[in-house]
């Protein structure tokens, strides 16, 4: 195993763990902010995935495509927070896993209607298409490194929202005590939605970049929306600071766990059962980090409880 190879699977849990990061920011802001657990959140980013997929095969344009995502996902979330959401705040977790989890029906047979059960295919714009090569002579995809820059640009623009702009510190002061600055004549409603559309705009974005690795299919923000989970419960409830390094460590994790024991058990397996279980126990590893993380701090490495 060269070093080279080493370091272009780290780009690529890199990649991967900005890509949660997407994902992972959206659920924390909306669960921190308003207590919901938002089983549906997948369904936004694949809302993202096929508006750019579409709207690119219309215009040829995949960065119309990109902006077509940003704004039907959070159209999607903002209808969804005004007519669904909005009832279910005073609601028990489970009404709200209930509802959220009838709307991923939802979502599906409306997509599956709309644009038929085949995938559609998006193609990397020409811009970024081939390899750059990097110091030491690594070639890595330029479309990959694209995802990353772009994945830390949110994640600095995230954290110069919430710490440095109005909006920051009223989302901030919701997570502490919402009857409070609703009492201090802070709109709850306009901004409960605000947050919720800004969620559904980051998990669409997210779907629309994945969209040109693998294909934009019903039912692909579901696995996504897993590992999301266990971002927002390792990095902390609430804690953008923690969905990032979270998913981050998640990403790595979960990329070199598949690339590294299966190269282990070859040593004394034969290679297709080398890969198999290797693989098997590679997929475990990202719930074994959740799990020794929680032993060590309950809420997380950024969360209030420890």
């Amino acid at each position: 195993m060269s070093a080279a190879l080493l370091i272009e699977q780290v780009l690529n849990g890199l990649q991967f763990g900005v890509m949660l990061f997407l994902m992972a920011a959206g659920l924390t802001l909306i669960f921190g902010v308003m207590g919901l657990i938002n089983l549906a959140h997948g369904s936004l980013y694949m809302v993202g995935a096929f508006a750019c997929a579409a709207v690119a095969a219309a215009t040829g344009s995949f960065w119309l495509g990109l902006m077509a995502s940003l704004i039907a996902a959070a159209l999607a979330g903002a209808i969804v927070e005004i007519v669904v959401i909005r009832r279910l705040y005073r609601r028990e977790h489970l009404d709200q896993v209930l509802a959220t989890f009838a709307l991923i029906l939802m979502f599906s047979e409306g997509t599956r209607w709309l644009f038929g059960s085949f995938p559609l295919y998006l193609d990397v714009p020409p811009v970024l298409s081939g390899a750059v090569t990097l110091p030491g002579g690594i070639e890595y995809p330029l479309y990959r490194l694209a995802i990353i820059v772009a994945g830390i640009a949110v994640a600095i623009g995230l954290f110069l929202l919430i710490g440095k702009t109005r909006l920051g510190i009223q989302i901030r002061a919701g997570e502490a005590d919402r009857e409070m600055i609703a009492a201090l004549g802070v709109d709850i409603k306009l901004l409960y939605t605000a947050v919720f559309a800004l969620g559904a705009a980051l998990a669409g974005f997210a779907g629309a970049l994945v969209g040109t690795i693998q294909s934009v299919q019903v039912g692909m923000g579901e696995p996504v929306l897993i590992l999301a989970f266990v971002v927002v419960v390792i990095g902390g409830i609430g804690s953008i600071k923690g969905a990032f390094i979270g998913a981050l460590l998640v990403g790595i994790t979960d990329t070199l766990g598949r690339f590294l024991l299966p190269i282990a058990f070859h040593t004394f397996m034969n290679p297709s059962d080398a890969t198999a279980v290797g693989s098997a126990l590679a997929s475990m590893l990202i719930y074994i980090l959740m799990a020794g993380v929680l032993v060590v701090r309950p809420g997380g490495l950024f969360g209030t409880a420890s």
